[in-house]
């Protein structure tokens, strides 16, 4: 929930979310137009469906648990190396390196003193993570990078490791900039498509639609075309489903 999301908006979503859905085997056996329907608030409902996939493969080859390898998880939907890593880290307090927006910036800059791609930026943290400290690092590192080593004017006097930077030594160009983990400018919300994506999916959240009324639904009334291909790209993701007689709904 908290992928590309504030904080202060996932609290209140998350317990009623753990409300209604406790385990996953609660969230797996629920249509996912349900777990869409208390994703509201949230955005990306690409997120939602892959929760709700990650679930039920829980049930289906775990035994309704979270697994606990790096494998295992990866093989999850919705489940990539960040957010299998956050699980092994945060969940089970393996040895692992947590490499997010945050922790990206601090590795870039006091670790290295140059952009890191991915791999490295792993490698360079895993390394780093001391023997049963993976909770606690992982912690220490990422809030290192959101409250202190930050994207613009980066608190560096309040910084605990200023003598060991390897930037602050050498100065020069910020090498955070596009290095791995760190995030890049998202294109403008206003007037895109993934705005009327997210008009359509909350219009279903309260009832249903019909095609016809898709176009102002979601914002577009004087371009019926591109609505159409919105609406046809959310039935192919599983996110609408469209009934033989013309109307759209969430996935019950």
């Amino acid at each position: 929930m908290a992928q590309q999301t504030q904080v202060a908006r996932v609290v209140p979503a998350y317990g009623r979310f753990l409300g209604e859905f406790p385990t996953p085997a609660a969230c797996a056996t629920a249509p996912l137009g349900r777990v869409l329907q208390l994703w509201s608030g949230l955005g990306y409902n690409r997120r939602a469906r892959g929760l709700h996939g990650a679930a039920t493969a829980m049930v289906d080859h775990h035994g309704g648990q979270v697994p606990s390898t790096l494998d295992t998880l990866l093989a999850l939907p919705g489940v990539g190396e960040y957010t299998a890593r956050a699980v092994l880290a945060f969940a089970f307090d393996h040895d692992v390196g947590v490499v997010d927006t945050n922790a990206g910036r601090v590795l870039s800059r006091a670790v290295s003193g140059k952009p890191l791609e991915r791999r490295e930026a792993q490698s360079i943290v895993d390394a780093m993570v001391p023997p049963g400290k993976g909770w606690t690092f992982g912690q220490a590192l990422l809030d290192l990078g959101a409250e202190v080593c930050v994207a613009r004017r980066p608190r560096c006097d309040r910084c605990p490791i200023r003598s060991a930077c390897a930037w602050s030594e050498a100065g020069g160009v910020d090498p955070s900039t596009g290095s791995a983990g760190t995030s890049s400018a998202q294109g403008k919300f206003q007037g895109s498509d993934r705005q009327g994506r997210g008009r359509l999916i909350d219009s279903l959240r309260v009832g249903e639609i019909t095609d016809a009324a898709a176009p102002a639904v979601v914002g577009w009334p004087d371009d019926p075309d591109r609505a159409r291909r919105v609406v046809s790209a959310l039935v192919a993701e599983g996110l609408v489903v469209r009934h033989g007689d013309g109307v759209l709904s969430l996935p019950f």
